[in-house]
């Protein structure tokens, strides 16, 4: 037997908040009991769910792991622009000219992650 994924853990400063955020960004859903203040919340997806546990400490390094997310309905461009209204902010632009490359954003504590093309415009 094999080990699976059950959550990935996000240590942060303000878990409801982070998680409502992560929550508008997959179009995911909170645990019924996480409440502004909780020390921990869980963001429920079809694909992963995150849980945020609040910690003492702040971000003060580049993230070692980082989610890739990859839009489904939109472009990555369309994508980019949805996520920096909700909050995220462009850290690194990486997009060519031809259409190929990611954009990287960092979520409303810092925590960097990447925006993908789409599978419909990596298959254009």
């Amino acid at each position: 037997m094999t080990s699976s994924v059950r959550h990935v853990t996000l240590d942060c400063a303000d878990a409801y908040r982070l998680a409502v955020f992560w929550a508008e960004v997959l179009g995911g859903s909170l645990g019924e009991d996480d409440n502004p203040g909780d020390p921990e919340a869980l963001v429920k997806t079809p694909g992963v769910s995150l849980l945020f546990i609040q910690v003492p400490d702040g971000k003060t390094v580049k993230n070692r792991m980082h989610l890739d997310l990859q839009p489904q309905d939109r472009t990555r461009d369309e994508e980019v622009e949805r996520l920096l209204a909700l909050g995220a902010t462009l850290v690194g632009d990486h997009r060519r000219e031809d259409g190929t490359g990611w954009a990287t954003l960092s979520d409303i504590e810092g925590n960097e992650f990447c925006v993908e093309r789409s599978a419909a415009e990596r298959a254009g």
